[in-house]
């Protein structure tokens, strides 16, 4: 996500006094039917981590989600060795606005590391239910399918340990050359035969136009049994210098499939819906206008 403006605590307040008024007209253009009740819609706060977690509650409340996915990683809204002290002040800043912290993202990609056992272990007992692992990549040299077999046995203990804790870790397919995921397929052989209320995946689906283009519907059928979260975002291809590339954009503007929405209200999913913002946002009042926008826009899809 790109953002050449840091928020400072005047203008975060300035931003949810007018950033209202301009979705009067966008509201009126979508289906006034409510979100189906299974899916809960959040946001991922990298897009806006660096604000302290009362104005983070406040933005969520404003902008109408049902709460946050948020990085609990190096570098992320909450940091990893401050888990036991930060996670539970957020947590409860959210609930004072009717709030929740449904889906916390980590750098875990198993469980021997014992600052990230404690992630696992506050997040549980705060009631935290999915979370999202880092990701692996393949090295060169090294035959693909040996290295997913190597990963899928670094997953054993980290299943053992979710059941314990009552979590399920998520893997996000990532659009990228060496990225385990990319073309989903390998998740699939990565995840077979672990029980999906414990590993699963974290659908995304501009990922997956982005790598599969009008194959994605085949990749979210493969997977759906194992969906732990679904995440949206949508991007347009720009030629460049370097050649053709996908840019991020507001939702419903790119070449993500509107079908896609139709299927997944008929799918067997029920569970969170994560809104990521990787496109420029601009001004503090542009990004309130940009995820209100984007939040209509997705409810109008699942309408």
């Amino acid at each position: 996500m790109e953002s050449s403006h840091q928020w400072n605590r005047r203008e975060f307040i300035g931003s949810l006094a007018v950033a209202a008024p301009g979705l009067v007209t966008l509201a009126a253009a979508v289906p006034s039917s409510p979100t189906p009740s299974r899916f809960q819609i959040v946001a991922f706060s990298k897009a806006f981590q660096e604000l302290n977690f009362e104005d983070t509650a406040d933005l969520v409340a404003e902008v109408g989600w049902d709460g946050i996915e948020c990085p609990v990683r190096r570098g992320g809204h909450v940091l990893p060795e401050r888990v036991e002290e930060d996670l539970p002040r957020l947590v409860e800043a959210l609930a004072k606005r009717g709030k929740s912290t449904l889906h916390i993202t980590t750098d875990i990609l198993d469980a021997t590391d014992a600052i990230q056992e404690r992630v696992l272990r506050t997040a549980s007992k705060l009631g935290v239910r999915v979370y999202r692992l880092s990701w692996f990549q393949y090295r060169s040299g090294i035959p693909l399918t040996k290295q997913i077999s190597e990963y899928r046995a670094r997953l054993k203990d980290l299943a053992a340990l979710n059941r314990e804790l009552g979590l399920c870790g998520g893997y996000q397919n990532h659009s990228g050359a060496n990225n385990l995921g990319a073309p989903v397929w390998d998740i699939y052989q990565m995840l077979e035969g672990f029980d999906p209320k414990y590993l699963g995946i974290c659908f995304d689906i501009g990922h997956a136009t982005v790598e599969g283009g009008t194959a994605w519907a085949l990749h979210a059928r493969l997977m759906e049994p194992q969906f732990s979260a679904v995440y949206v975002k949508d991007f347009t291809w720009q030629k460049k210098s370097k050649g053709w590339q996908n840019a991020w954009c507001p939702l419903g503007e790119g070449m993500v499939n509107r079908s896609y929405f139709d299927w997944l209200k008929k799918s067997s999913y029920k569970g969170i819906i994560s809104q990521h913002h990787e496109y420029p946002l601009g001004t503090p009042q542009e990004r309130v206008q940009a995820f209100k926008k984007d939040l209509v826009t997705l409810k109008g899809l699942l309408a």
